[in-house]
């Protein structure tokens, strides 16, 4: 018994030594697989922070290798960036987003340079080939200064029709708000010698036209047709020679249609709404017409006798307004060197500018391209361009506002080819006027430049 005993409890202490040793070896196996993964983590993290570092250095030194030959690959690397930057927008809808609240921050905060602007091209010339020159004697001038809203124009005499003054465009203009289709409807010059005739036999018309719709038209009878019937006496205005013009042409009674440029039967009315000049030139006997800077209607023998001016308004739908200013009736059509060679000097008011500006009107180029020609053509001749005003204003604003005026001109003509040397330019503001500055006509004729032979 004693013997069982203890080969029973030498088992057990063999199975408990056994036990333990085996516990002993688990540990010593957990401990070298714990420093294993360990040692093996380390070695991973300190490899991806090698490469990282390495790949930092590489694009430095690329970055510092490309500056130094300045090899031209900006262009490239942009590029690049730029569809790296389009990748990543298009698969996160945020980084567009985000990249422009950081652009936008950038430039708050770096505010860095605007880009220099191209170099704007020159203006080209308007009216370059504008031959019309306006008479030098003003018969009639109405720029409806001071015209009150809604009242008939003061300068006119009614024909027929609805005709006021209103404001367009922040500008005062006459405008017809009913005529008749015949176009004898309309307004009349309010002159003293309205039945007589007033028209010599030099003379020019301007006015600006206003197209809602290029098909209505402004129709001009060279009669009057309300105070001038006894010098008709069949009194049948429809037999009456007139001209009509629309937009972009322009007929008449007898004549055939003259284009603007650009223009034909089938685009005629295509037009956007704006301003025309509409301009006439009448020599003894022969008629010329023009829609601003270009010659419509020239006719060699009118075979007429113009006495008078009636300005119309057709509009073919009936639902439209026309509008007109800057109504001018002049007398004269001599050459200007004729004028030289007598006087010394020429002395014109178709040279015109903005209000109270020194900007030179469009419609201007006419006298100047005149003036051009003529100094082309006679090389000895050389200009003192002088500008005079109205005494509308204070002396000295019209003496500074005549200088500017004069010298504009004259840095338009040395544009156009006259050499420098050839001009001078002076300005007399209000102190030499041709005429009482009481009436718009006097005024006009006071607002000239003279160009003085030296």
């Amino acid at each position: 018994m004693n013997q069982w005993i203890k080969l029973a409890m030498l088992s057990v202490f063999i199975m408990m030594t056994t036990l333990a040793k085996a516990q002993v070896n688990m540990k010593k196996v957990l401990d070298r697989t714990t420093k294993k993964t360990e040692r093996s983590i380390e070695n991973r993290i300190e490899k991806r922070l090698n490469k990282g570092v390495d790949k930092t250095l590489d694009e430095t030194e690329k970055g510092i290798e490309d500056a130094v030959k300045g090899d031209g690959n900006d262009s490239t690397d942009k590029k690049e960036n730029s569809e790296d930057n389009s990748k990543e927008q298009k698969s996160d809808p945020k980084n567009k987003k985000d990249k422009q609240e950081s652009s936008d921050s950038d430039a708050i905060t770096d505010k860095a340079p605007a880009p220099q602007e191209a170099e704007k091209p020159k203006p080209v010339l308007e009216w370059a080939k504008y031959d019309f020159v306006p008479g030098t004697e003003i018969i009639f001038e109405d720029n409806q200064e001071g015209e009150q809203n809604g009242e008939f124009p003061s300068k006119w005499d009614l024909a027929g029709g609805v005709v006021e003054n209103a404001g367009f465009g922040g500008e005062n203009v006459i405008m017809f708000r009913k005529c008749n289709t015949n176009g004898i409807d309309g307004i009349v010059p309010l002159l003293k010698n309205r039945k007589e005739d007033y028209l010599p036999e030099e003379f020019t018309i301007e006015f600006d036209a206003y197209f809602e719709k290029p098909a209505q038209t402004y129709r001009i009878y060279l009669f009057d047709t309300k105070n001038q019937k006894t010098l008709d006496p069949g009194n049948n205005v429809s037999k009456r020679f007139y001209l009509r013009f629309n937009q972009n042409s322009a007929d008449g009674k007898d004549i055939s249609t003259g284009y603007y440029p650009g223009f034909s039967n089938a685009n005629v009315n295509s037009s956007k709404p704006g301003w025309r000049h509409v301009s006439i030139s009448f020599n003894k006997r022969a008629l010329k017409a023009y829609i601003d800077d270009a010659r419509v209607i020239n006719i060699p023998n009118l075979e007429i006798n113009p006495v008078g001016f009636t300005l119309g308004f057709h509009n073919p739908s009936g639902t439209l307004n026309g509008f007109a200013k800057n109504i001018r009736i002049a007398k004269g059509a001599v050459p200007l060197y004729d004028k030289v060679l007598t006087d010394g000097k020429f002395v014109t008011t178709g040279i015109k500018f903005d209000v109270n500006k020194a900007t030179i009107k469009a419609e201007s180029m006419g006298t100047i391209n005149y003036v051009v020609k003529m100094m082309l053509d006679y090389p000895t001749l050389n200009f003192s361009v002088e500008g005079h005003t109205d005494s509308d204003g204070d002396d000295a604003s019209n003496l500074k506002l005549s200088e500017a005026r004069a010298k504009a001109v004259m840095d338009k003509l040395t544009e156009l080819g006259i050499a420098k040397d050839r001009l001078t330019s002076k300005g007399h503001g209000e102190s030499k006027p041709m005429a009482a500055n009481d009436t718009p006509e006097g005024k006009a004729q006071n607002r000239r430049v003279e160009f003085v032979k030296f």
